[in-house]
């Protein structure tokens, strides 16, 4: 049974698990190369395994399997199948509160995961912490989150998870998933995205990520806002218009319209 405060969704249907396992790369019949992560210096980490519906794909694909399970039921049954299974391990417990570099003992990680809607975004918040570990992601996601990782500038979509995604990895809207193909149903749609690492920081050369996360943040505050409005409290008008200037922007500029590369040209400037 479903916990509803785990915002759990299993997904049951076989159909769809099986188009999941062909774009991520770990089917028989998958039209992708078989990944890197079926080799010893590799390994697949899944956010919460349920019932080990898409763990038996990526065992499959005779990779080693860190399986991450909150609810401590599933968890257990996982753990069984982990005994007749020399390459699954399973972890009870709160993907937040891994430790991903000990998960990945020195292996490159490659991670699946349905992810629950209400945590989408500290969980990727968590992963990107430990970014230089990590090959792909590939998640299940809310559709509309899902169009928003992947938003492109000057677009309604595009906004501050998109310039975080992007800094970190290249992300890609697979194709979309409906609800009957869970259990339950949830009331929207989902989508398949494939993160692949190293993102937009691998030519930025930043000197405190962080720092420039927060100043992304400071310049979506307010969307609608202007971002020599949304600089106030960083830099006065003048200030911010000289800043613009400098990198090409328009004084009148808003969040929306700025890349990331633009963004991290203004914090530098700023």
């Amino acid at each position: 049974m479903a916990r509803q405060r785990l915002g759990q969704h299993f997904l049951t249907d076989e159909g769809w698990r099986e188009q999941i396992a062909r774009a991520i790369g770990v089917s028989p019949h998958s039209e992708l190369v078989k990944p890197a992560a079926a080799n010893e210096h590799s390994v697949w980490i899944e956010i919460g395994a349920g019932h080990a519906e898409m763990t038996q794909h990526l065992l499959a694909s005779g990779a080693a399997v860190v399986a991450i399970e909150l609810d401590e039921p599933l968890a257990n049954r996982l753990k069984k199948l982990a005994k007749k299974i020399p390459n699954l391990s399973v972890v009870h417990g709160d993907v937040l509160k891994t430790d991903l570099a000990a998960l990945a003992a020195s292996r490159r990680v490659y991670s699946y995961g349905n992810l629950p809607y209400y945590i989408t975004s500290p969980i990727l918040h968590h992963f990107f912490s430990s970014a230089d570990l990590i090959e792909e992601m590939h998640i299940v996601i809310q559709d509309e989150v899902a169009l928003r990782l992947t938003a492109q500038p000057q677009t309604k979509a595009y906004g501050y998870l998109s310039v975080l995604t992007q800094l970190y990895s290249r992300p890609e809207y697979v194709f979309q998933i409906p609800p009957s193909a869970f259990t339950p149903p949830p009331e929207v749609s989902s989508a398949l995205v494939t993160l692949r690492f190293p993102g937009a920081r691998a030519q930025l050369g930043l000197s405190n990520e962080q720092k420039f996360l927060d100043f992304v943040k400071m310049c979506f505050a307010q969307k609608r806002k202007t971002l020599v409005n949304n600089l106030r409290s960083l830099a006065k008008p003048t200030r911010a218009k000289e800043g613009l200037a400098a990198c090409g922007v328009r004084e009148d500029a808003r969040a929306e319209q700025l890349s990331v590369g633009e963004f991290a040209a203004l914090f530098a400037t700023l």
